[in-house]
């Protein structure tokens, strides 16, 4: 079975990071993706699609990258099921990252940037078992 995203676009805020209570490094934050297609007014439109980045890479993506940045992200799909205030079972659809590929270069001068801009866990494994959700 295949399970693989491919994805460029913006960030839409910075990345968030926090740890979790085994103190692994987790970051999360909303791609804007352009779609291929404008709609019935000749407008373009985008979907936005929640990130989560593990470990060391998380660290890494926390301190370089910011809102507007232009990256390409590689990954799996996750869905996540929860009950919301009222009881009702729901799901949401998020991108576990394994790459992250920065395709631009920061305008603030936040964050250094890699020679290659290349950035994966390079085989380290990468376990769920202490996943917050």
């Amino acid at each position: 079975m295949l399970n693989k995203v491919i994805l460029i676009g913006r960030l839409t805020r910075d990345p968030e990071l926090r740890y979790t209570t085994n103190g692994n490094a987790v970051a999360g934050f909303n791609l804007a993706v352009d779609r291929p297609f404008k709609n019935q007014q000749g407008e373009k439109e985008a979907d936005f699609i929640k990130i989560v980045i593990w470990r060391k890479l998380a660290e890494i993506v926390a301190k370089n990258l910011s809102k507007g940045r232009l990256v390409s992200i590689e990954g799996r799909l996750q869905i996540k099921y929860f009950e919301d205030n009222e009881a009702v079972r729901r799901q949401a659809a998020e991108v576990v990252a394994d790459k992250v590929v920065f395709l631009d270069k920061p305008k603030n001068g936040r964050g250094k940037s890699d020679e290659n801009n290349v950035f994966e866990p390079n085989g380290i494994d990468l376990p769920d078992d202490d996943v917050p959700f």
